[in-house]
Formats: C-alpha cells, sequence, structure tokens
C-alpha cells in the first residue's frame, strides 16, 4: 500500500461556453469501476440530447483508466479528460464531459483545450482530498489518563473516532503510520509506559 493517494472529495459539476458550444463537466468520487459506470449512464441518460458525452476515469486499484472521444476525433476529448486527471494525481474519481454542439466547429486543438477545461473546472469544484494511510488503534486507560491521552492524539496529528466510556476509557483513533512511532514515544513518556497502544488495521483517511 503506498502511503497516500489523491482523490475528490464530494460530487460537483461546472460548465461554460466556447463558441456557442456547451460544455458540462461532472465530477464524482468512487471506488469501483462500476460506480464509474452507472455515472456515466446516469449522465448519458440526463443528456441524451448532447452531441458528446465524453468520459474518463481512473481507479487506483488494478491501476485502471478508461476514457471515451464518444464520438469526437479520436484522441481530441476522452484523452484530455484523463491527462487531467493524471496530471493531478488523482484516481477513484470519474469524470464526464458533456458537450451542446453550437455550429462552430472548434478543430482539434480546440476540442482538446475545450475538454481539457471542462474537466480541470469540474474536478475544482469537487476539490482534491489527500487520502494518507493510517493506522487504526485502540487503547485502554483509566479515567486518571484520558485528559493526557485526548490532548496527544491531536497532537501528534491523530484523529480520535470514538471514545467508550465504560470501567476503563477505550479510545479509537486513527494515525498516520509515520507517526504512530513519534506518538509511541510521547505516550510511553507521558505514562510512565504504562499504556499501550493496539494496532487494529490500516485503511487510508482524508488528513
Amino acid at each position: 500500500m503506498e502511503d497516500f493517494y489523491y482523490t475528490t472529495k464530494e460530487e460537483n459539476q461546472a460548465e461554460f461556453v466556447e463558441k456557442h458550444s456547451r460544455f458540462i463537466g461532472y465530477c464524482k468520487p468512487i471506488s469501483t469501476e462500476q460506480e464509474a459506470i452507472d455515472f456515466i449512464n446516469e449522465k448519458r441518460k440526463k443528456h441524451y440530447d448532447a452531441t458528446h458525452n465524453v468520459y474518463a476515469y481512473s481507479l487506483k486499484n488494478d491501476f485502471i483508466k478508461r476514457y471515451s472521444d464518444d464520438g469526437e476525433p479520436q484522441g481530441t476529448a476522452g484523452v484530455p479528460v484523463l491527462d487531467v486527471l493524471n496530471k493531478n494525481n488523482v484516481v477513484n474519481t470519474v469524470i464526464v464531459v458533456t458537450r451542446y454542439f453550437g455550429g462552430i466547429m472548434l478543430g482539434a486543438g480546440g476540442l482538446v483545450r475545450a475538454y481539457s477545461h471542462g474537466a480541470k473546472i469540474a474536478l475544482d469544484a469537487s476539490k482534491i482530498l489527500r487520502m494518507e494511510k493510517c493506522y487504526n488503534c485502540s487503547v485502554t486507560l483509566s479515567y486518571d489518563f484520558y485528559g493526557k491521552l485526548s490532548g496527544l492524539i491531536p497532537e501528534c496529528g491523530g484523529i480520535i473516532d470514538d471514545s467508550n466510556f465504560l470501567e476503563n476509557v477505550i479510545i479509537s483513533f486513527h494515525i498516520p503510520i509515520n507517526e504512530l512511532g513519534f506518538f509511541n514515544k510521547k505516550l510511553a513518556d507521558a505514562t510512565n509506559g504504562k499504556i499501550e497502544v493496539e494496532v487494529v488495521n490500516e485503511d487510508y483517511f482524508p488528513m
């Protein structure tokens, strides 16, 4: 697993007009290829009367990258949209750029610029998000140490996910993998080595 990757925060859209052609860019975070296909089909259905519904998507797992020019001259539409994802190192994201032809030919260069711009403004609207590999951790402690731990976790770059107040306090939190060693040292200093952290698993979180 890589230490981090970039994806998009939310589904969003943006549009512009170039020489009377209307371009609508849609962007959405995804986790599977089926989600990408469903999103593309949704936009095709919504814009059944559009001249073109160009798309590209990139998935981190299996290094899947796909695109379609949807009838535009080869290499002038889908590839520029995919290039926007690649140049921004964004994965787990699908972009659809819909075009309503305005009667004026844009030429190959004009199409590349238009579809690139449509993809970029949609991507910007969706906001790029850094996902960092973290350890999911659990720690059990007495109430005497709760104040110290609840402050130490965010101080070391971690985020508390849950706290259960039973006979003892059980704190669940995640922390970037490269910060756990520093956290454990600070924890040992703060508790005289009386408390140990259990690493449950690894996952990616926005950080």
